[in-house]
């Protein structure tokens, strides 16, 4: 009696490809960081005003509204057309790494080259512009490597390595600075691109077909679908902004500390880690159902901490942040990917950091980036944001056709 060879399945994460797509994620915050750090320096550096870093992050993210989007949708028809994406990603990351080197040398050599002060403003835009190309796309992979019931888990890894990237930014500016521009910038472009290059490694020992990850999603394209996951990640994005720009004013006057970065390194550190458990937990009860208790939870803690100011309802308030923020986090990409065909998770994805782009260019438009912000404007204001999320994720139980096997697990 001859025996039936054994059929392989693949894991429902691949850990091992989940870490090189976090490593990427990691690298694209870094080389954000040491941007934002140094754009002001280097203005000033080729005779412009140290204000025009703000402006020009404005219309940078302004951009981003369509080529996130744009991009996402690109690279949906390369895999369509090559079976990968990677092509696509690769001249992203290719372009950006070139560039990324190019600004600072843009100002350390061209003043004596005669080069005018247009070229750097070129340059920089340009610069965000390639960031755009391969992002989405390149996130939009956390589909195929994670079966649908797991993606909050699987994406927990990319909150994690980005969150503890991020969360030193307040005490390391001085360090990054230090370096200089033309080392930080080499480093920052040879991380991009290693990540990469470790990533399509990793990458060609997945062997699944992408469009077969989910059998049970979505298989046609609703315009009300992408509007939801614009419309989400913009409302996110700005609660997020709000609750977290009032957060250290608040802990100022109740612990009465003129300086509290290593407290906020510490939240934000544990907000990072929080991302596992959280991960876990979203999926026993269902992704859009966690990001739902996970803004409700946030919301009512934190305008208990600013209208009723206590320690307790304060420290109740960073509990809040650290629980509710890291399941919403861990959740919003697997939100994009639920609502779109699988053949289209690049321009899923695109919509969620475009409308990212739009809180975010929108925020700094009104808000100064270097004033605090007031807790009770924040606090009314970051509320009212979620609360258009929580209604953008109810209404996407709606929007949604799916069998009964998948709304088991979402």
């Amino acid at each position: 009696m001859s025996r039936q060879p054994r059929k392989l399945t693949q894991p429902a994460i691949l850990w091992l490809q989940v870490w090189g797509l976090a490593a990427l994620q990691g690298a694209i915050t870094l080389t954000w960081i040491v941007y934002n750090l140094y754009l002001p320096q280097l203005l000033v550096q080729f005779g412009y005003a140290k204000q025009l870093a703000v402006g020009l992050l404005m219309v940078e993210n302004a951009l981003a509204i369509v080529m996130e989007p744009l991009m996402g949708g690109l690279s949906d028809r390369a895999k369509h057309w090559l079976g990968s994406r990677f092509p696509f990603i690769a001249v992203g990351v290719v372009l950006s790494s070139a560039l990324f080197i190019a600004i600072p040398a843009t100002v350390v050599f061209g003043q004596q080259a005669g080069v005018t002060r247009t070229v750097l403003l070129v340059v920089l835009v340009s610069w965000a512009l390639a960031m755009t190309v391969f992002r989405s796309p390149a996130i939009s992979l956390l589909a195929r490597y994670a079966k649908p019931a797991q993606l909050p888990l699987a994406a927990s890894l990319l909150t994690l390595v980005a969150g503890v990237i991020g969360a030193f930014k307040p005490i390391a500016s001085q360090f990054i600075l230090s370096l200089g521009a033309v080392l930080t910038f080499t480093i920052g472009s040879l991380v991009l691109l290693g990540t990469a290059a470790v990533l399509r490694s990793l990458n060609s020992y997945v062997q699944t077909p992408e469009a077969a990850v989910d059998r049970t999603a979505v298989q046609s394209l609703s315009i009300s679908a992408l509007g939801l996951i614009f419309i989400t990640g913009a409302s996110l994005t700005w609660g997020t902004k709000s609750f977290m720009g009032m957060l250290p004013q608040m802990l100022r006057t109740q612990l009465d500390m003129a300086n509290v970065d290593w407290l906020m390194v510490g939240i934000a550190i544990a907000l990072a880690f929080a991302a596992l458990p959280a991960g876990e937990w979203a999926v026993e009860v269902g992704n859009r159902k966690a990001m739902l208790i996970g803004i409700g939870v946030t919301v009512g803690l934190l305008e208990a901490s600013v209208f009723i100011p206590t320690w307790v309802t304060l420290g109740a308030a960073v509990v809040a942040v650290i629980a509710g923020m890291s399941v919403i986090f861990n959740g919003v990409i697997h939100f994009a990917l639920a609502l779109v065909p699988p053949q289209q998770a690049g321009l899923g994805t695109g919509m969620y950091f475009g409308g990212v782009a739009a809180a975010v260019s929108l925020f700094g438009s009104i808000f100064p980036p270097t004033a605090p912000t007031a807790p009770v404007i924040g606090a009314i204001g970051g509320a009212i944001a979620f609360l258009v999320a929580a209604l953008c994720i109810a209404a996407s139980f709606q929007v949604r056709s799916t069998s009964d096997a998948d709304l088991a697990t979402d």
